[in-house]
């Protein structure tokens, strides 16, 4: 059953429920209201009848018979008002004894009842019955029933009314869900992306809205591993077809290999053992289980050693590296050789985009927190290089990402540096971010916390 068609029984239910209950309590209020409204008082007479009829009953031995020819109830009768009548009834329902104009079916329907008691028990049914009487009855019954019948009708407009309301809510409230299902179907059919329409500002909207996420999210990652799997395939195509190409020349050639005939065959292998150890550690990274020996570690050495290895490529730019320590003791704990790594690959990729003439600059500064996080170390590498276009500074931390799709691998790596800095940052607990306008260089901006979290 679908849960349009249970919210529309379920309304449907407390509908009906609700009439039947406002009818009955109506009925019951009405009816009591009615019966105890006393126009005409007829208690003297009704009393005064009761007490011949039980005094005779009485004096009778517990027996009716003859009660027609009772002496003090005959007197009684010329008594009594011409247009008054009462009649005497058995338990069982048979006249006893009548008197008056009116026919037995007028005086029990319009009269007044009253049940004739001796020693706690019942011993006959008078009915009372006059003019006056009559009327009043026929006002009691006629209000009795034309509120019943104003209440059935009423009862039946309102829950079919009510009906229609609950079909049209019930259909406007489960709408977003309909239009939320195909796309849900879609979804489990593998179609990443799937959007699901949103009609509401309400609770709806939202689940909606994060369907829609899921969804993106799911087309992203499909995207990346796709990209993921064509790029290793792409990486490790140019060295297994230069190796191939090298050995199938060498048997072919039928001669003893020349020692420097194995270079190229060298680097080539150097190149395939880099990219799956590159590969390695970051995966180990993503997964959070990559191993971090945090010791105290003074990062200006550190970086002085980075600079010194690239400075040979700088010098031969004629690029000029400079490091601008703005504190004092700037030791915090990290993995000194993860660490080294991350900023040796930034600093290459500076030396490496920057103009001929141009400078690199690593600045180290002291950054107080004071919303009760640990106290932060900022590095950033600043260059002044040709800088990125903001459309790719959002990818530039992914896997096998290049800003240039033409550039070669000799010229610009494989595109895994910057994925691995960014996991081996995150790994310390800290951030990394770029910053650059095309035209004006590139700024790293790596943030460490001063003591491990």
């Amino acid at each position: 059953m679908t849960i349009r068609r249970k919210l529309f029984l379920a309304m449907a239910a407390i509908i009906v429920a609700m009439s039947v209950v406002f009818i009955l309590l109506t009925q019951f209020v009405v009816k009591a209201t009615l019966e105890h409204i006393r126009i005409a008082d007829r208690t003297y007479e009704i009393d005064s009848l009761s007490k011949l009829f039980t005094d005779y009953y009485r004096k009778s031995g517990g027996t009716w018979e003859n009660v027609q020819q009772a002496p003090a109830i005959k007197k009684r009768d010329h008594e009594s008002p011409a247009d008054t009548s009462y009649l005497l009834m058995s338990t069982e329902q048979k006249p006893l004894y009548q008197r008056g104009t009116a026919d037995v079916e007028q005086i029990t329907k319009l009269g007044i009842r009253t049940p004739l008691q001796l020693n706690g028990k019942t011993i006959a049914l008078m009915y009372y019955h006059d003019p006056e009487v009559a009327n009043l009855s026929i006002i009691q019954l006629g209000i009795g029933s034309s509120v019943s019948v104003l209440l059935l009708a009423s009862s039946i407009v309102f829950t079919i009314l009510s009906l229609l309301a609950a079909y049209w809510l019930s259909k406007r409230l489960t709408k977003p869900i309909r239009l939320l299902i195909p796309a849900i179907k879609s979804l489990g059919k593998g179609e990443f992306g799937i959007q699901a329409p949103i009609i509401s500002k309400d609770e709806y909207a939202t689940v909606a809205r994060a369907f829609n996420d899921m969804s993106q999210q799911l087309q992203r990652a499909e995207d990346v591993r796709r990209n993921f799997v064509a790029d290793v395939a792409h990486e490790l195509r140019t060295p297994i077809t230069i190796l191939r190409g090298k050995l199938d020349l060498v048997q072919q050639s039928g001669r003893s290999i020349d020692p420097e005939m194995l270079l190229p065959l060298q680097d080539e292998l150097i190149r395939l053992t880099r990219l799956v150890d590159d590969l390695y550690q970051l995966s180990l990274a993503e997964a959070k289980k990559l191993s971090i020996e945090r010791k105290p570690t003074n990062v200006s050495p550190l970086l002085q050693r980075v600079i010194d290895r690239v400075s040979g490529d700088a010098q031969s730019k004629q690029i000029q590296i400079e490091l601008d320590m703005e504190t004092l003791s700037p030791t915090i704990l990290i993995d000194p050789n993860r660490m080294t790594q991350v900023f040796m690959n930034l600093v290459i990729n500076a030396v490496r985009y920057t103009r001929p003439g141009g400078s690199v600059t690593i600045t180290v500064e002291y950054v107080p927190v004071h919303t009760g996080s640990a106290d932060m170390l900022r590095v950033t590498v600043a260059d002044t290089g040709p800088g990125i276009d903001a459309e790719h500074l959002p990818f530039i931390f992914n896997r096998f990402y290049r800003t240039d799709a033409a550039r070669t691998r000799n010229s610009g790596g494989m595109g895994l540096g910057l994925a691995i800095a960014k996991e081996f940052v995150l790994a310390h607990n800290g951030t990394i971010e770029v910053e650059s306008r095309f035209g004006q260089g590139t700024t790293f901006i790596i943030q460490l916390p001063i003591t491990a979290e």
